[in-house]
């Protein structure tokens, strides 16, 4: 299996859960040879234990199985001392950036459950080996495949209890709870545990978007082993799936998020506008509308993707006066697009270009526009229109 070229995209299938070592064997698998692996994990300068690399079959599926030894009894490592480790290692900025904030978030959610400073955290799931070569295992392979950009599919959760160095714990994990807000999750009639700290660590730093796969043509498909067989028969694997996204005119899933407010001023709608496409909105709109007794008021409307649904409804509840939300589902459809720069006797500015059934359009960027047309005190629509003709140039 050939190993992808730079640029990619992977999808994360975690229909059985996530954890360092399945999405670490699940990406090895996808075409990363057992020396790369090594030899960035030696840049870690840690010469106490030893990684095993098994090709494994599970239900009939080829997978990879990673198993970290550790040579002599480890010592119980604090974030400072994994982020200096991290530091004096030959490991790439990029790596030791990315593997640092998983590490942070990881001792946050811990420092947050058990009610200490996070410079405090001090545990076997911080500290570990095996959590240092999934942690650092996973990037460097993401960095060496040239994956730019991670989906993951919405995770499990098991139910019932774990027991760890705290004791019995309930699933999933108070960690796992912690690392997951915002994203979406599903429920499972399994008393396993399916997310470990580590794997929803990974996901929730590594992760651009939570949903179902996206347009892509697949390149190479990789199969991560758990170490646990699961009590319903499923195969305990973590599907990875590489290759290049499609720009197309495609169907999407999205949330619509609504609410009637009668009590609210409307001069707040533009920072409260800012607020939410920051926050990951697709779009926001305010419609005036009559209500009950008369009196006047607005609907408000946002679009979003479903991973970023709950901070959205968080915010609407928070910055407004709502008391209360509707949502669901749909589907919408999109034109190709993508953002160029026009040409102008001015210079060059921002637009965009899109494909219809009809022709390639060019069409200006609002703000791009509005700031050239109040630097050189010239009126809007005349950059609109230098910016349609000189575009036309593009196609």
């Amino acid at each position: 299996m050939n190993a992808p070229g730079h640029g990619q995209t992977c999808y994360l299938d975690c229909f059985s859960g996530v954890s360092g070592d399945m999405l670490l064997g699940a990406l090895l698998h996808c075409g990363l040879s057992d020396e790369e692996l090594r030899d960035e994990l030696a840049k870690l300068h840690l010469s106490d234990f030893s990684v095993a690399i098994q090709r494994v079959t599970i239900n009939s599926i080829q997978a990879c199985r990673i198993t970290v030894d550790a040579t002599r009894r480890q010592e119980l490592r604090t974030l400072p001392s994994i982020l200096g480790i991290l530091e004096r290692s030959g490991l790439s900025e990029e790596i030791v950036t990315k593997a640092g904030a998983v590490f942070k978030v990881l001792a946050e959610a811990e420092a947050q459950v058990h009610n200490i400073a996070t410079d405090r955290v001090h545990f076997h799931e911080v500290g570990g080996l095996d959590t240092i070569v999934d942690i650092v295992g996973v990037v460097a392979c993401l960095a060496k495949l040239g994956i730019s950009r991670v989906h993951c599919s919405p995770l499990p959760a098991g139910r019932g209890f774990a027991r760890c160095d705290h004791g019995l714990l309930p699933l999933p994990a108070p960690a796992v709870c912690e690392l997951l807000r915002g994203i979406p999750c599903y429920g499972v009639d399994l008393r396993q545990e399916l997310v470990t700290p580590t794997g929803a660590a990974l996901v929730s730093v590594l992760a651009d978007q939570f949903g179902p796969l996206p347009p892509m043509t697949i390149t190479a498909t990789g199969y991560g082993a758990g170490t646990t067989v699961l009590d319903n028969g499923q195969p305990n694997l973590l599907r990875c799936m590489v290759g290049r996204e499609l720009n197309v005119a495609e169907s999407q899933h999205i949330e619509i998020i609504e609410t009637n407010l009668d009590d609210w001023s409307p001069e707040g709608f533009p920072y409260l506008a800012e607020l939410l496409f920051d926050r990951g909105a697709l779009d926001v709109t305010l419609s005036p509308l009559q209500m009950k007794k008369g009196r006047a008021g607005f609907t408000l409307q946002v679009i979003a993707a479903p991973a970023y649904a709950h901070r959205l409804k968080q915010t609407i509840l928070t910055e407004t006066t709502a008391i209360g939300l509707r949502f669901r589902t749909e589907q919408r459809m999109t034109l190709p697009r993508k953002k160029v720069m026009v040409a102008t006797r001015w210079g060059e500015i921002l637009a965009k270009q899109v494909e219809t059934s009809r022709g390639v359009v060019i069409y200006p960027e609002y703000e791009e526009c509005k700031k050239l047309a109040i630097k050189q005190q010239i009126p809007l629509k005349e950059v609109y229109l230098e910016i349609q003709q000189q575009g036309m140039k593009l196609i």
